[in-house]
């Protein structure tokens, strides 16, 4: 798909705007979808992904007030996947907890063909990319898990949402335990598919399944406890974050959102390969939100937790995510 979605930015394709400035073709769906009256003036590309191209794109609202949009798009089906996912990830982030989620505006397809575009648009939110206040954004964080209800009273979601470019399990189940041993069959097989087999990690992820889930996470739901499914982003690393330069407040982006239990949002962060991983960022948020019964089995969870981010990584850079599997 990397190849395939590159191949957009050639010269302007049928359905683009001509009479627009800059270096990224406009496609006339997409202004369609821009507020009624909007004029576009300009459109750059912004940022870099192996598996999707983004771009800023510059308007004169109705009133002549200028406006900032961003837009992101993704090639053939595998790209509506993404599209579709990151657009309904984000909406309900932003249901949830506004000030730091860049309101999403639309999702759709390209009026061009070959091959079939598929885009994500939202408003623009001007943002430095340092690494983050643990304080901000832990409080960020906790606010979404606490504010957050399931809307079946499950974990999972509406649609399949996507962590990177790998499409994520998230059929609504009832039980925390359940769900997330579902999760990781998913993205172990997703890896396999992507690097090929491995007989020593699929005998490992056989007993992970069959024994450490059930045991591990499955404390969480007996005895009389239960685990609350939260909406979570996802993909909480440095690299989906940003600092507002009006606010100082934090902003999320690049979600890959399904209520689950809120500890899974932080395994993420015990994953050596993200800057998050600094034990300020953990430490801030179990001091204001405490861990889940049975705590003394709290870094064992984390440890779990974080090894679906690791197998996510591993299908997502392919060759560099190789070098995961032998963590």
């Amino acid at each position: 798909m990397s190849d395939t979605v590159h191949n957009l930015l050639q010269p302007l394709q049928p359905g683009a705007s001509s009479a627009i400035d800059g270096d990224f073709p406009v496609d006339g769906n997409v202004i369609a979808h821009l507020p009624e009256g909007t004029k576009v003036v300009s459109a750059h590309r912004y940022g870099w992904s192996a598996w999707t191209i983004t771009a800023r794109i510059n308007t004169e609202l109705v009133d002549g007030t200028p406006k900032k949009f961003f837009l992101k798009c993704a090639a053939e089906d595998a790209g509506h996947t993404m599209m579709e996912g990151e657009y309904w990830a984000m909406t309900e982030l932003y249901n949830t907890i506004p000030a730091a989620i860049p309101k999403p505006l639309a999702r759709g397809k390209f009026i061009k063909e070959n091959p079939a575009t598929y885009f994500f648009l939202c408003e623009f939110a001007e943002m430095s990319n340092q690494v983050p206040d643990p304080d901000r954004l832990c409080a960020q964080i906790i606010e979404l898990h606490r504010k957050s209800a399931s809307p079946t009273g499950k974990f999972g979601f509406h649609v399949r949402t996507c962590n990177g470019r790998t499409p994520q399990a998230t059929e609504w189940d009832s039980s925390w335990t359940s769900f997330f041993a579902n999760s990781m069959v998913h993205v172990m097989a997703e890896d396999f598919k992507t690097n090929g087999p491995w007989p020593e990690p699929e005998r490992t992820g056989a007993r992970l399944v069959s024994h450490v889930i059930p045991r591990l996470v499955g404390a969480l739901e007996t005895e009389g406890r239960s685990v609350k499914p939260c909406l979570i982003h996802a993909d909480l690393w440095e690299g989906n974050t940003g600092t507002s330069y009006e606010t100082g407040d934090i902003i999320l982006f690049d979600a890959g959102s399904y209520y689950a239990h809120n500890e899974m949002e932080i395994g993420n962060w015990r994953c050596p390969y993200n800057k998050v991983n600094s034990e300020i960022y953990t430490k801030t948020y179990l001091r204001n939100y405490g861990m889940s019964e049975p705590a003394e089995e709290w870094d064992d969870r984390n440890r779990l937790y974080s090894t679906y981010y690791d197998v996510v990584y591993s299908v997502n850079h392919m060759l560099q995510g190789r070098s995961v599997r032998q963590m």
